[in-house]
């Protein structure tokens, strides 16, 4: 039994196994059936919305449909970021939310992310439950009468709820004086980010705002920066701000067209948490692809840090699990727990103006040197498949040799994407020279045995 669920939801390429209308159907009354079942309800509710791909139509359509078959009220939101739905399921108080997205990925990729009624991600044990009524087919999923099947509605302020939200989370404070270049990777920020922005007094130059279907990520969004920092030096903005496909990810450049580390961000937004007397516990959650420059600078600060693994649920975990209130990715993903349940690019963005706003300073000023680097050289490798490293001798020693040499003056990573068949190799060290040796050393190994 191959399985549906992987690192985020379930992803594939649009139109083939899993992502196709008929497991979409399935996967819809899978959903209906374990939501009733443990709500108590005689309708449960459910919230859909979607990115801008061709095939969010195909999937909206099957998903619907296996829910209302199995007793399942369904809200259309249409286009909106993944973190809207996270919002508007739990605002709405409905059962689960439904995000018909792949992220980052081309457009011919799609994919279905699960909320719970609180807004966060669908724990793996219950992605189990429902995998399990996916694939025992009719045996268990729930039938109920004619008169007793789910409607489908179309929610037509939901832009309107989901702006005034994330307008809220910097108490509607006036940004004023500072031009930026949006580029909304023609997806789900599409439309809604320069209306918030807008709505807040900034001088907006959009781009990648014209989705067709097929364009989402093309160029552009936050996989691409380098559009937003040519954009920004030929409009002489004050920022760029760059979303992902679904808008959770978001990264900046600077009036220079500097593209922004995300450990900088992180390290901006907690010191001026840290500086308000809001962080909660002084300590923030961050992934071990963090840069341990950051960590000591931060130590220095008096502020922790709690270490995850990668991806943006760990680090939410970890938040839920010792109450705090700020974490995030270098790679964009930035959890204001205070007000989202997930990574929402948008209300980040709205932070770190903010910042800049209130302080009257430029995002290269409060960045530049916010703290020391290690320098840090991560690879990606294309590979056959992905083979456990504890069945490849070689693998495993070249990684024990870096480790052993770099211990306590850097560190090695070495990990399979979750999301794509790749592997990812970080080094760090305090030597630029050293983290370069390691890294040509343990690439030049996995190749040979991977690729």
């Amino acid at each position: 039994m191959t399985r549906l669920f992987g690192h985020d939801g379930i992803r594939g390429r649009a139109n083939e196994y899993p992502i196709t209308p008929e497991v979409a159907l399935s996967v819809g009354k899978a959903i209906a059936t374990y939501f009733t079942s443990i709500s108590g309800k005689k309708r449960p509710r459910a919230i859909i919305g979607k990115d801008t791909r061709l095939s969010g139509y195909m999937l909206e359509t099957a998903l619907t449909s296996g829910l209302v078959s199995a007793g399942m009220d369904v809200f259309e939101i249409g286009p909106l970021p993944t973190p809207a739905v996270a919002h508007l399921t739990k605002s709405m108080c409905a059962d689960c939310g439904i995000m018909i997205t792949a992220s980052h990925n081309p457009a011919s990729d799609n994919g279905i992310k699960i909320f719970t009624s609180s807004g966060y991600k669908l724990p793996e044990e219950l992605e189990t439950k429902i995998e399990d009524l996916v694939f025992t087919q009719q045996k268990n999923l729930f039938s109920p009468s004619p008169n007793n099947i789910g409607k489908a509605f179309r929610i037509d302020d939901a832009r309107g709820r989901y702006i005034e939200f994330a307008k809220s989370s910097i108490h509607n404070h006036s940004l004023s004086g500072i031009r930026a270049v949006l580029d909304c990777a023609n997806g789900a920020a599409y439309y809604i980010a320069p209306l918030i922005f807008n709505e807040l007094g900034m001088d907006i130059c959009r781009t990648a705002t014209s989705p067709d279907g097929s364009n989402i990520n093309d160029q552009c969004g936050a996989i691409h920066p380098q559009n937003i920092a040519r954009l920004v030096k030929e409009h002489k903005a004050d920022i760029g701000i760059s979303f992902d496909g679904d808008a959770d990810r978001v990264v900046f450049c600077d009036a220079g067209g500097n593209i922004i580390a995300g450990d900088k961000i992180i390290a901006l937004c907690a010191l001026d948490y840290k500086r308000r007397n809001r962080l909660a516990k002084n300590t923030l959650a961050l992934t071990c692809m963090s840069n341990m420059g950051l960590v000591e600078s931060l130590g220095k600060e008096g502020i922790n840090c709690e270490v995850t693994p990668v991806g943006d649920f760990f680090v939410i975990d970890r938040m839920r699990e010792k109450g705090l209130n700020f974490g995030g990715e270098n790679t964009g993903h930035y959890v204001f727990h205070d007000y989202t349940t997930t990574g929402d690019g948008i209300i980040s963005a709205l932070h770190v103006a903010n910042i800049m706003k209130e302080r009257n300073m430029s995002l290269q000023d409060l960045t530049g040197n916010i703290f020391e680097e290690y320098p840090q050289i991560l690879t990606s490798l294309s590979v056959r498949q992905k083979v456990p490293f504890d069945q490849l001798p070689k693998v495993t020693s070249i990684i024990a040799d870096a480790e052993n040499a770099l211990k306590g003056v850097g560190r090695v990573l070495v990990r399979y994407a979750c999301s794509e068949r790749k592997c990812r190799i970080l080094v760090e060290a305090k030597r630029k020279e050293e983290a370069e040796k390691w890294s040509r050393n343990l690439t030049g190994i996995l190749a040979k045995e991977l690729v």
